[in-house]
Order: structure tokens, then sequence, then C-alpha cells
């Protein structure tokens, strides 16, 4: 398996967003829940993995070896082992790329220079190769260090007088975004939800090492600290500037959309699993509390996508994983009638292409979800289970 010479096709087919390795996923949940027959099922696993799978540093859960590896390990959910010997040896890549990537990001924090979204968030950093490592091996050493960096990640540092937290970026959300001096990102696939988010995830898992109930808690409360009040509701700034810092209010004056990767349900599910991992009974009601008052139908209006990543599908697939640990009705009572949108409004709604994370498998995966979780765990590449 090397990464050198690939074609664009290849390229695409890698990729578990945008790409057959994403698409994939909707197959085999279907052949789960025996409505797709498995050898049909077959032919998506080779398209996503045909010719040479990427291995190099720049692999994430979302493009290579690891998101080849996520499928495969979707494809076993139901205890049949399917490609043994390929997810073995995919196994190998992706401890490989891990080592490397903790390596550099090592360096870097030693060296007391920034963090970038590359190095650390869901989508093409260290938090995405833990969510991975969790299902696949979640007693390596290798998920246990990559914990300690996230739990190091989480510590504040200061930069030019300012008390900025270790997860600051130099660079803009988006070209179009500009935030000069960096940001502090509050997301779940960019910022500090997905940090909550894996490492709740892990220590409920029983997958612990030093500092990390500690690292949680400071999360926690620095999600307290920029909690926002408005008739929709409680919300939370998507990012941090230096002068929202320094003023100690956010310059984003009312709630963005309801999604899962910027928005309040997001948020509140990080929120709630970070509160489950610490027993914290009244912080989880609280969460899903938060979470129930962005799923009205004056906050979902602002919705414009079906997708997974901005759109009514990741809400619901969102809040149907809430509401599996909830500990009020709060959320529950919320799933009839957010799943009778989505089936009413997938076809009207704007999709991208026919991948997983703002496209058509996406969308139709929340559907097939819609009356039992999924068979595949496929949403577990959310951070939300």
């Amino acid at each position: 398996m090397s990464s050198e010479m690939l074609t664009a096709d290849e390229m695409t087919a890698q990729s578990l967003s945008r790409g057959a390795a994403g698409i994939a996923l909707l197959h085999i949940e279907r052949a789960l829940s025996g409505t797709e027959e498995w050898r049909n099922i077959y032919a998506h696993i080779r398209q996503a993995a045909a010719g040479r799978v990427v291995a190099a540093e720049h692999a994430s859960l979302y493009y290579g070896a690891p998101a080849i590896a996520f499928v495969l390990h979707a494809a076993s959910a139901d205890g049949e082992h399917r490609y043994p010997s390929t997810a073995a040896k995919l196994d190998e890549l992706v401890l490989g790329i891990a080592r490397r990537r903790l390596a550099t990001a090592t360096a870097r924090m030693d060296g007391g220079a920034p963090a970038t979204f590359h190095e650390y968030d869901l989508f093409s950093g260290l938090i995405g190769i833990a969510a991975l490592l969790l299902n696949r091996m979640p007693r390596s050493d290798v998920l246990a260090q990559i914990l300690r960096y996230l739990v190091r990640l989480t510590r504040p540092r200061v930069e030019d007088g300012l008390e900025i937290p270790g997860w600051w970026v130099p660079h803009d959300p988006d070209p179009l975004l500009p935030t000069p001096g960096g940001h502090a990102n509050l997301g779940m696939a960019h910022g500090a939800a997905g940090l909550l988010a894996v490492l709740a995830l892990a220590a409920r898992r029983g997958c612990v090492v030093l500092g990390q109930r500690e690292a949680i808690t400071f999360l926690m409360l620095w999600f307290d600290r920029w909690r926002q009040f408005s008739g929709d509701g409680p919300w939370w700034p998507q990012w941090l500037t230096q002068e929202d810092l320094r003023s100690g209010r956010p310059a984003q004056s009312g709630p963005g959309r309801p999604s899962w990767c910027y928005g309040t349900p997001g948020i509140t599910r990080a929120l709630q699993l970070g509160a489950i991992a610490l027993g914290d009974q009244e912080r989880q009601r609280t969460a899903e509390e938060d979470m129930a008052a962005c799923l009205t139908a004056g906050q979902l209006a602002r919705l414009s996508e079906a997708g997974l990543c901005h759109g009514l599908a990741g809400v619901y697939q969102t809040a149907s994983r809430a509401a599996q640990d909830a500990d009020s009705e709060a959320v529950t009572a919320c799933l009839p009638e957010l799943a009778s949108l989505l089936r009413k409004q997938a076809a009207a709604l704007h999709v991208e292409g026919a991948g997983l994370l703002t496209g058509e498998a996406g969308v139709r995966l929340a559907m097939e979800t819609t009356h039992t979780p999924p068979r595949s765990g496929w949403d577990s590449c959310l951070l939300i289970t």
C-alpha cells in the first residue's frame, strides 16, 4: 500500500467525507439491516480501497488508510470479520501514521509554536485518529499517547501577554472569514467540542490517562464561561478571537444555525458526554435541556441544507444519540417531529453530491436510523457515540 502517484479517482475514493469510502457506509448499514445483499456491498468496499491506499502523514480518519480501516470496521459490526488480513494491515498503517503525527505534534508543542486544524481536529488530525482507535484498538499504547497529547492540548498558554487556549490556531477558520491573530474554535469538527467529546468517550470506555478527568472538567468550565443566552435559548459562538478574549464577550451577536459541526447540537452533545464521563447529573440535564431548546421550528428554519455536517441530518443524528443517553425526556420528546421533518425535507433541502458529510449518503444514513440506532456504528466518525 503506497501513497505515490495517486490518480484523482483514487484520491476521491479514499475520502470518507465525499468519496466512495463514505458512500460504502450507507450500503454497509443497509446490509447489516437486511435490506441489501452483501455481494453488492463488496463492490462498494473494493471501489473505496481500489489502488494505492494513502498512508502518508496527511492521512486521517476522513482520508486514506484510517478512512478505509473505519469502513472495514463498520462492515464487521455484526461480528463477522470481513477482510481480516486487509484490516490487520490497515491497523498497522494507522498506528504508524499516528506515531509519526504524534512526534510532529509533540515537537511543535515543545517548541512553543501554535497548533493547526491539521494537527488535532476530527477531520484531518489526531482527534479523528483517536476516534478510530477507540473503535479498533481501544487498549493500544498509541491511543493512550494520543490522549496524553490531547490532555496537554487543553492547557492554556500565554501569547503576547494574553492567555489563550492550547488548541488556539493562528490561521482563519475559513478564507472568507478572517480572524486577525488567530482564533479558538468551539465546534465539534475543528474545536473544543471535538476535544471534549473524544476525551469523554474514551473515559466512558475506560481509556483514561493522567489528567484526563481534569481536562474534561476544564473544557466543561470553559464552555460554561462562553455560554450565551437569547430568546431562542442558550448558544455558543463559533469561535473566539483575541479581541473576544480580551473583552470577555464574543463579537458574534446571536446564535448561528443549529448544526452538528459548529452549532449548539454538537456542543451540547459534547457537554452531555463530558457530564456522563464525570458522573455529573446536573450538568447532564442542563446539556440535554440546552439541546432541546435549539430543536424548535424557529431554530431549525435556519437550516438550508439536509446534510450531516451543516444540516438537518446531522442535527437529527446528534439528537438521537443524545436521547439514547438522556437522563431527562427533553431531547427524546423532540425526536418524532425531528424525524418527520427530516423525511419531509430531505429531498427539498440542498445536498452537495453523493458523499457522506454534506451529500446524499449522509442524509440517507440518518433516515435509515430514524427507527433504530445504527447497526454499523457509522456515526462514531461524528464523535457523537
